[in-house]
Formats: structure tokens, sequence, C-alpha cells
């Protein structure tokens, strides 16, 4: 079968960021990717071509081959061919500045993902319920000082799992600001609002280069830490990772640092734009805050339907190791492979009336974390979060409204709201 060509003009927004500053439009795209063009190729100029995996079988089926479609060959998201060269060049031949767990394979990958797993299990989560539910309660008596109106995304969602996973790894409320400050640098590089200051985001190397200045700040900083855990170790997370070691050898530099970052990074933005988008649709939905008040059992299920209606992190790629037949398309060894989780959470065959926000959604099996082995670790800590943070919140809410238009981030990688405009009481 010739491989299906998607046509340019359709598929070129989902290389850009600034188009996902309009959901409508992005799901629009997707949905008509779902129904014309299942699993079929993006030749963007600029880029190597890519298959477009829009269905959600075709996403779960190739997140969870691993041995076959690799995280760690090429690049982890889409960047242009000049930018994926600038990355090989700094970082010494290799496709990624950092290396994380999302960019590994196994063996790699399942090496180093146990060296915090045991911490993330459900069963280490449900210790630290306590102290999380402390944290969600100062935010909501912030709210209720700072009221009847304030920006929920910046004041209350991007600060709340932040100080979760900053606690969590061991930093001082002081730093806190430089983690949420270099994730903006990192996540929403070409956010004009979150962006670093200085970048030129009409620069199609910006990327890149921002990316390596951020890998140069998390090293100067962490760099200190691990010398001080290493030292005088502590019960906290910079205390394992600083001295975690891998097949009984210390990790190399890059892969330690890189994973303080993504501790310091997907351990809060993900949540904070989940948290953000579930207080937009509470805002917008008054029948919404009055089902859940008038029953708190469907909270659960009301951040599992947040996840999947935010669906943050938004796509990623992966490459094949070896040729296989995916929904009657021959993907060759070598192929690239971008794999659209937000359309696999919209997808009509898997969701029924996926485009309505519904809290006792059930089977809701979205893929809001991703799916297989490299499904996120911190799962289990942000839905415990999320939950605690509306068991606190909902009862004490009288009502909530938007107090202007929301703002979504530029961002085709980890996408959230910038921008929650709120007025509310309490009861």
């Amino acid at each position: 079968m010739a491989d299906a060509i998607i046509p340019t003009d359709l598929v070129a927004p989902l290389f850009n960021p600034a188009t996902f500053t309009d959901r409508a439009r992005i799901e629009s795209i997707l949905q008509r990717l779902r129904s014309e063009y299942p699993l079929a190729k993006a030749e963007v100029p600029g880029y190597d071509p890519h298959w477009i995996v829009s269905k959600y079988k075709d996403v779960r089926e190739v997140s969870r081959l691993d041995n076959i479609f690799h995280s760690g060959d090429r690049s982890k998201t889409i960047v242009s061919k000049v930018a994926e060269q600038m990355m090989r060049d700094y970082s010494g031949g290799q496709p990624h500045i950092f290396r994380t767990l999302v960019h590994m394979d196994k063996p790699d990958h399942t090496a180093y993902r146990d060296l915090a797993k045991d911490l993330f299990m459900p069963q280490s989560i449900a210790t630290m319920e306590n102290s999380v539910r402390e944290i969600a309660r100062r935010y909501i008596d912030k709210m209720k000082a700072e009221g009847p109106e304030l920006d929920f995304a910046a004041d209350i969602a991007m600060l709340y799992p932040l100080e979760v996973i900053c606690n969590l790894i061991g930093l001082p409320k002081e730093d806190h600001p430089k983690m949420l400050r270099l994730t903006q640098w990192f996540l929403s590089y070409a956010d004009p609002d979150l962006c670093r200051p200085g970048s030129n985001i009409s620069d199609p190397e910006q990327q890149i280069k921002t990316w390596q200045i951020v890998y140069d700040e998390f090293k100067e900083y962490y760099g200190n830490v691990i010398q001080d855990r290493q030292a005088t170790p502590r019960k906290d997370v910079a205390t394992l990772v600083a001295n975690g070691k891998i097949d009984g050898r210390p990790m190399d530099e890059r892969s330690m640092i890189s994973y303080f970052v993504i501790l310091s990074t997907a351990g809060h933005d993900t949540t904070a734009a989940t948290t953000a988008n579930a207080m937009w649709t509470l805002a917008q939905r008054p029948e919404l805050l009055a089902q859940l008040q008038a029953d708190p059992g469907l909270i659960a299920g009301f951040v599992e339907e947040a996840i999947r209606w935010t669906t943050p992190a938004v796509a990623f790629t992966r490459s094949a190791a070896e040729d296989y037949e995916l929904s009657g398309q021959s993907v060759k060894k070598g192929d690239l492979l971008y794999i659209s989780y937000l359309s696999a959470n919209r997808d009509e065959e898997e969701f029924g009336d996926p485009f309505e926000f519904r809290a006792d959604r059930k089977p809701n099996r979205h893929i809001g974390f991703s799916y297989g082995s490299h499904i996120c670790l911190g799962q289990h800590l942000a839905r415990m979060e999320m939950r605690v943070f509306w068991e606190e919140l909902i009862p004490k809410l009288k009502f909530v409204e938007m107090a202007g238009e929301g703002k979504w981030q530029q961002s085709e990688f980890v996408c959230g709201p910038k921008y929650v405009p709120i007025r509310f009481s309490f009861e």
C-alpha cells in the first residue's frame, strides 16, 4: 500500500507552537485527521517526514511496543532538521540536549526508572497525603485572602504542585521560583509571556539554544545540590538521585542532571496545566460545581476527566527500530512517528461524546499519562495532589465564573492554560 500523505496545509499547524493557543482549532484539525487520515505521513518543509498517529488504538500500540518504537534514537519532540543537528552539536552527537527517562529505551529506561520507582508507588504516595493536604489548604486560604478575583493559573495552579514536588526533592522555598522559571523556559520556549527573556521566538534555532541554556542553569544549580547531598545525605529525593547507582555505578553527569530536570519540570507542570484547565471548566459550567458538591464521590472521576480533557503532554515522537505493519500501513525502520495523545483522548471510537466533559465518565481509559512502560512515573502523585485540592476547595466554593478570557500557552509539546481569570466566593 502506498503511503498516505496528509495535505501540508492541514497538518503543518501541528508543527507550530502558536496553533495550540486555539484549542478549538487544534481539536478540529485532529478530528479531521482521525476521520480522513487516521495513520498517514506528514511531509512539512524543513522537517523529516512523520507518521501522524492520531487514533487511540494506534497510540496505545505504538506506546507499548518499546522494542520496536524507540524513544531515544531521535528527538522526542518535533524539531526541524536544522534544530536536530544543533542538538547533536551541543550534546556531542546525541539526539537530545537532555537525557531523561522520556529520552531512554530499555535497558537504560528500566534501570533509571527503578531508581525512584518505589517512591512514586501508591503506597508511598499515600503517606504523603496529609502533608500535601496542608499545602492545598494554604493555597485555598490564599484564594480566599486574594479574592474575589485572581488569575487561578498563575496564582494557584502553577504554584501548588510546584511546592509539592520541590519539597519532595528537598529544595528550599526561596528556590521554588527558579524551578518554575526554568520549567517555563524549557517547556514554553515559544510563548512570548513565558519564554526566556531576550529570546527571539521567531528564530527557528531558538528552541535548541534555549534548551542548552536551561540545561546549563540546571547543571549549575543541581551541581551544588549533588555535592551537598553526597557529603551530607538527607531523607529527600535529591539524596536518592545524587547517590543513585545504575548497574552498580554512579550516573554520568548528563543523566543525573537530566534526572533532576524531569523531576523539577514534569513533576509539576502537567499537574498545574490540568488543575488550571479543570478550574476553567468549572468556571464555565455551574452545573458541574453543583454536581460535585452534591456528590463529592465524583471528585476522583472529575480529576480523571480533567486529565483526559487537558492532556497536557500533547504529543511525543518515536522512531521505528524495525519494519512494522500498523493499521495496514507499512512503517519502515528509521521512520518517525508523531504520537498524538491529545487526539487519542478525543477518539470517537473510544470515548462516547468525547467533546463533553463528564465527571462521571465510565470507563475512562484515557492516556493522559502515556501508556506502557513509559507511563508517567509521577501519575499517582499527580492524581493525589489534584484529588486533595478539589476535595478541599469544592465544598467551600459558593460560585465561580470566568472574569475574563482564558489563554493557552504557545507550546506543541506540553501545553496548558497560562491565564485563567476567575471571580468567585466562598460559603
